[in-house]
Order: C-alpha cells, then sequence, then structure tokens
C-alpha cells in the first residue's frame, strides 16, 4: 500500500530549489534572478527559485519514470483510479484527450448539450460527430440539469455504433445525475463513459457528498484540482479505470494538447493537494460542508431569497430527486435574486462593489458561490450580512425574466448540426452583421461565460432564438466569449 505521507515530487522540486549551481538551461529569469523587480515584489523570489524545468531529478511529464510517476501513482490511489495523468493546462486538455483517445474522425460521441467549450473543442480536434442530448430542464428556474439513464438509452439504441458516452458531473450548479444507470447502460454496449467531473474533485473525500464518478461507474473522469480543492489555478488531473480506455491513448493525446514546459509549480501544487486531502480530506471536507450549511440556513431565512436544493418539497417547482437531479454538492450554493426584482448580474455587481463579495458567477436569474476547504467563518458571515442588506437596501418590484431556455435554445439546437464541428471549423467563412445570421451555419464558438456552455458552435445553425436569448444576456450584464468579435454585433458563418 502506497505511503500517502508522500510528496516525491514536492520533496524533488524543493531540493532542487535550493542546490546551488550555475543554471544554463530555460527559463531564462534563473531562478528568479533575472525577474523584474515590480514582480518579485508581488510574488517574492522564493517562487521563482522553484520555477524550474526537466531537469534529471525532476522526471518528464510525458514519459514519467521517477517523482512524477510516483506522484501520479499516489494521487491515483488517492481518488480511486488504477491510473492517474496530472494536467498542466486544466481540464480542459483532459477532455480534449479524453476525446481524442477514444473518437476519431467520423465517429459519434453521445453528450449533453450543455457541455464545457472544451468538450465541442475535442469535437473539432479529434473530427467526432456529436449525437447531442437535451440535458434534464427546470424551466421555472430556467437552469439545465444533466442528461438522464432514459435519454442516454434511447440515443445508443439509435446510434449503437457510437464510441463513447461523455456526460457532466456535476453541473456548474452542483447537480448530479443518476451516473450509476448511465454508466451501466453504456457499458451494455461495450463502450467507455466519459465524465467532466471539473467541479467534483472533493466528492472523494466526505460520505456527504454525492458519489465519486469513478465510483458510479465511469471509465474515465477529469477533475480541476484547482476548482475546489488546494491546487494552483489550471493544474488537474485525469483519472481511468477498467479496461475500456487504453491508456498509451491517452498519453498520446495528451502530448497534443499540453504544453511541452510543463510548469513545475503546477505539478507539485497537484502533488501537495493529493497529500492534503488523503491525509486531511474527511476532516477538511466536514468543515466546509458545516460553513456551507450555516450559509443555506441563515440566506433562506431572508425573505425574497431562495437557496437550490434537492429536499423535499421540491425547490420553486424544481426537479430535485429526478433521474436528472439525484444528488447535489452541498458545498455549492445557488441562490435565486429574481425575487428582490434584480437580475443576478446586477445582484453580482453590487455584493462586489458595495460589499466585497464576489460570487463564482452570476446568471440570470440566480448567483452561485463555491464554498471550499478555503474558505473561513468570517467568509460566511460576511456573505449573510451582504445578503441581508442586498434584500433590505437594494430590493425592488419583482422581476419577471423570460428565457424559455430549454423550448427556445436547447431543443432546437440539439437538431440543428448541419456539419461537424471540425468541419464547419475549418471552412471557408465570412463575418456578417447579427442581423444577418439567422438561419446561417454558424462557424465559431459562441457562449456565455462563465459557465463557457456554448450556445452556439462550428457547424449549428443560427436560430432567433439563441440570438435573442445571448441578446437578452448581454443586455443584462453578461458577457460573450468564444467568438472573435466581443461586443456581438457581428458573427462568422460558413461561406455559401
Amino acid at each position: 500500500m502506497l505511503n500517502q505521507n508522500q510528496t516525491p515530487l514536492l520533496d524533488a522540486l524543493k531540493a532542487n530549489a535550493a542546490r546551488l549551481h550555475a543554471p544554463f538551461y530555460t527559463p531564462g529569469h534563473k531562478q528568479g534572478e533575472g525577474i523584474f523587480q515590480p514582480l518579485a515584489d508581488l510574488f517574492g523570489k522564493a517562487v521563482f527559485r522553484a520555477d524550474l524545468t526537466e531537469l534529471a531529478d525532476l522526471d518528464n511529464l510525458f514519459a514519467p519514470q521517477g517523482v512524477i510517476q510516483e506522484a501520479q501513482q499516489l494521487a491515483a490511489a488517492a481518488f480511486g483510479a488504477s491510473q492517474t495523468w496530472f494536467l498542466v493546462n486544466g481540464s480542459t486538455c483532459g477532455i480534449e484527450a479524453a476525446i481524442l483517445a477514444t473518437c476519431g474522425t467520423g465517429d459519434k460521441i453521445i453528450l449533453p448539450r450543455n457541455v464545457h467549450s472544451s468538450a465541442i473543442a475535442g469535437l473539432i480536434l479529434s473530427g467526432a460527430i456529436p449525437i447531442f442530448l437535451n440535458p434534464e430542464y427546470d424551466p421555472v428556474l430556467d437552469i439545465a440539469h444533466s442528461i438522464t439513464p432514459n435519454s442516454v438509452q434511447s440515443a445508443l439504441q439509435q446510434h449503437p455504433d457510437a464510441k463513447a458516452v461523455l456526460t457532466v458531473y456535476p453541473t456548474y450548479y452542483g447537480v448530479c445525475g443518476d451516473l450509476s444507470a448511465i454508466a451501466n447502460i453504456t457499458h451494455q454496449y461495450n463502450i467507455p463513459l466519459l465524465v467532466d467531473e471539473a467541479h467534483g474533485a472533493h466528492f472523494t473525500f466526505h460520505p456527504e457528498l454525492p458519489t465519486p464518478a469513478l465510483a458510479a461507474g465511469a471509465d474515465l473522469t477529469v477533475q480541476s484540482i484547482h476548482k475546489v480543492l488546494g491546487a494552483m489555478t489550471q493544474a488537474s488531473m485525469l483519472h481511468i479505470q477498467g479496461n475500456r480506455i487504453d491508456g498509451d491513448r491517452i498519453s498520446k493525446a495528451l502530448q497534443l494538447v499540453q504544453s511541452t514546459s510543463p510548469s513545475y509549480l503546477l505539478l507539485a501544487s497537484l502533488d501537495a493537494a493529493r497529500q492534503q486531502m488523503a491525509l486531511h480530506g474527511k476532516m477538511l471536507m466536514s468543515r466546509t460542508l458545516q460553513l456551507a450549511d450555516e450559509a443555506k440556513t441563515r440566506i433562506s431565512q431572508i425573505p425574497g431569497l431562495s437557496v437550490l436544493q434537492i429536499s423535499s418539497p421540491p425547490y420553486q417547482g424544481g426537479l430535485g430527486g429526478s433521474p436528472g437531479f439525484t444528488a447535489l454538492d452541498e458545498t455549492r450554493l445557488t441562490l435565486t435574486v429574481s425575487s428582490l426584482g434584480l437580475t443576478g448580474f446586477e445582484a453580482d455587481e453590487i455584493l462586489d462593489e458595495k460589499f466585497a463579495v464576489t460570487a463564482e458567477f452570476a446568471s440570470l436569474q440566480h448567483l452561485t458561490f463555491i464554498i471550499s476547504l478555503g474558505n473561513t467563518p468570517a467568509d460566511i458571515e460576511q456573505l449573510v450580512q451582504s445578503f441581508t442588506a442586498l434584500a433590505k437596501e437594494y430590493r425592488r418590484t419583482n422581476l419577471t425574466v423570460k428565457s424559455d431556455l430549454w423550448q427556445d435554445v436547447f431543443t432546437t439546437q440539439c437538431h440543428a448540426l448541419h456539419f461537424s464541428p471540425r468541419e464547419a471549423f475549418f471552412a471557408v467563412s465570412e463575418i456578417l452583421p447579427l442581423i444577418q445570421t439567422s438561419k446561417r451555419i454558424c462557424a465559431e464558438i459562441v457562449c456565455p461565460y462563465p459557465p463557457g456552455i456554448p450556445l452556439l458552435m462550428p457547424g449549428e445553425i443560427i436560430t432567433k432564438p439563441v440570438l435573442d436569448y445571448l441578446q437578452q444576456i448581454q443586455a443584462m450584464g453578461g458577457f460573450i466569449n468564444g467568438c472573435n468579435d466581443t461586443s456581438f454585433k457581428t458573427l462568422k458563418v460558413l461561406k455559401i
């Protein structure tokens, strides 16, 4: 059994940072000696001494045989995988590699329409053909949840030649679908289940959290260790188990989508975050759950605010306990603010500017907050007090938001793909004023961000409901990312 007290990569980096020698290798700042003083004043000199390259004692990320291999083996044991890869290009590169390793040009992959933009990038890189499924949807809250086992079963019956199923677990709101059932159905066709578990890296470490993807039967999962645990931003992991995924293909795919000069600061932070959770994870998650429970209990008592929850009775007509919403990450706090007469964007701006409270992301009706091991009781108190003041001092008449996201956007877009994302991405295109793009074929990725869920992608027909919804998001203070024109006055379309 592996000793989780060890941090082989962190220890090796620490030793090499302290070693006195004349450096004639990259990076150019030579352990901080060449760093411009304003940057050194911000970060301190110590971090630059550890900003090293692939020295003999530090192993090679793409052919690990030493301390990186040992660190990845420890991570696999801690997270319940048979093999783990460290990622320095975020979960984005992990999702791309997962698709590249399982699908080739023309191969079908079943996935939800509310996937992250990294999955669309994976489709473009691989040439795979998406079979999109509508996620279950709460029409009152305008929140898309998970795809359901029935929808996966139906898709596989219609497309038995699909090479993989990919799903999101949990969603940005912390909602989990019935992953065990989806895994069982997928495996009946002897194909792998790939899981975007970017926001669920903590599930392994406490029994009151949702079942981890691997424990639920996933063949591959990608986790953003930096999002909810203690790694540095951009540091993630990819895990596999079983024999449906070829580990060698994963390694080769990762070589295509990761930097050949990986940051050892990020790699070492993964090693340290794994040790922290392996040794203290249950205690840290117990404390985090207590903080989240206090926040939810107190805020739910403030008139005009509602907290997303799965408990009975259903939340404002929500789908708690349904196939697309079988569990909720209780460390994720989503509040509906529209009953205060505010959009989520307006509430977000007020909280940030007036009360120094910053949410993870805002949407038309909601604000979502990530409560993690780094939060303190003082943070929770400040959050509760800010919402108390918001409800008293900034309340307006009730806000009516008409988005009809489910009927008018996702339902339409699931049937709007006329070219593969790869074909459309590389096709000849032109830029047109927005008003002239309806019924044309999109040539770029367009999504409100966060959470980075594309509403248009290369190869899809541009529909009026989608344009209306994106313009509504922009008018209410949201941001449209991914497209060439950030003002969203023009769009790139395939040239006729």
